[in-house]
Formats: structure tokens, C-alpha cells, sequence
């Protein structure tokens, strides 16, 4: 069977569980209620798993938090046995216009804590990343508690079809590769 990790960044905590910083732990989260999977707390973190025609998809929300992530990164990689090549990381974008959607299979961490923190651990810059896009709309040094601020009542709205259309970007990765599944979803 072949594996395939799935890292969604976040922070831990409720305070922060509805915040823009959280989409990767709320994309999982969303996962599993559709699949109906379970969590179970391991070392570093959340774990859950997804199978699917000859495909185990380790689902990760790291309990590092969001600048510490690539400690738990490398863990469940080396756990798991598995290369970066076959990881997708969840994550917030600020350069993105709310909801819009990029994957990618490199690229520098564009100034987030939790992909620096990655690339430093695992010393490359190579490995697949879903970017979920939070805007950039808050005021000069307003950026900290724009990205830890909760989601506006128009976000919370238009979020459900966002979250709908990550369920199938997650398996797509496995199933049909990152080249397809970026020319699939980029832009969607």
C-alpha cells in the first residue's frame, strides 16, 4: 500500500481553533467528520488515517505549534519511512485572495514561521504544499492579529465550499500524483 502524509498546520489550543492561521488543522478537521475518522493523540500530534483504492493517507495536525512544525514534520516523515516527495502540508497564505487555492511542489516559505520552520528541520525547500489563501486585507502592522484573528461573517459563509472542495484535493494528491492534481485545482 502506498502511504502518503498529509501535515496541516496550525497552533494548538481553542483560542485558536477558528482562526485564519488554523486552515490546515480546519481542513483536516473537515476531512475527518466527512470520513467519519477518528484522532488519536501520538508523539508531536493528532493522527488519523484514510485509506483509499491501495492508498493510506496519515493525516498530521502537529501539537508543535505553528513555528515549531518541523519537529513533528520529521518525526511522523522518518515514522512513516517516508520522503518528502510524499508529504503535503496545509497551509495559510496571506499572498492569496481568501479561498483561492495552490498547490505546489516547491518554493520558498514566503515568509511563514511554520514552513521556515520546515525547511530548516528537513533542509530543503522540495516538498508539495497546498497554500490556502487568507487575503492580506488588515492595516500596516496589523499582520499578527490579522492571521490570528477568527474568520470574518463573509469568510465564515463562503467557507463551507472552500472546505468541500479540500476533500478532494487530499486523495487526488495520492491517487493521481501533484502534477495532475495542481492542474486540477490551481485556481479552483
Amino acid at each position: 500500500m502506498k502511504k502518503f502524509l498529509i501535515v496541516g498546520l496550525g497552533n494548538i489550543g481553542a483560542e485558536y481553533s477558528h482562526t485564519r492561521h488554523n486552515i490546515g488543522f480546519q481542513i483536516l478537521d473537515h476531512f475527518t467528520r466527512h470520513h467519519q475518522l477518528n484522532w488519536q493523540t501520538v508523539k508531536l500530534g493528532d493522527r488519523a488515517e484514510y485509506k483509499i483504492k491501495g492508498r493510506s493517507f496519515i493525516l498530521i495536525k502537529p501539537s508543535t505549534y505553528m513555528n515549531l512544525s518541523g519537529k513533528a514534520v520529521l518525526h511522523h516523515l522518518r515514522q512513516e519511512k517516508l520522503d518528502p516527495s510524499q508529504m503535503l502540508v496545509i497551509t495559510d497564505d496571506l499572498n492569496l485572495p481568501f479561498g483561492a487555492i495552490r498547490l505546489k511542489a516547491k518554493g520558498s516559505d514566503g515568509g511563514h514561521n511554520g514552513l521556515k520552520d520546515i525547511q530548516n528541520t528537513l533542509q530543503t525547500t522540495v516538498y508539495p504544499r497546498f497554500r490556502f489563501g487568507i487575503s492580506n486585507t488588515f492595516g500596516q502592522g496589523q499582520q499578527v492579529d490579522y492571521v490570528l484573528g477568527e474568520w470574518s461573517p463573509e469568510e465564515t459563509k463562503l467557507m463551507t465550499e472552500r472546505l468541500q472542495k479540500s476533500l478532494e484535493i487530499i486523495p487526488a494528491f495520492g491517487l493521481s500524483g501533484l502534477a495532475q492534481t495542481m492542474n486540477s485545482f490551481n485556481g479552483t
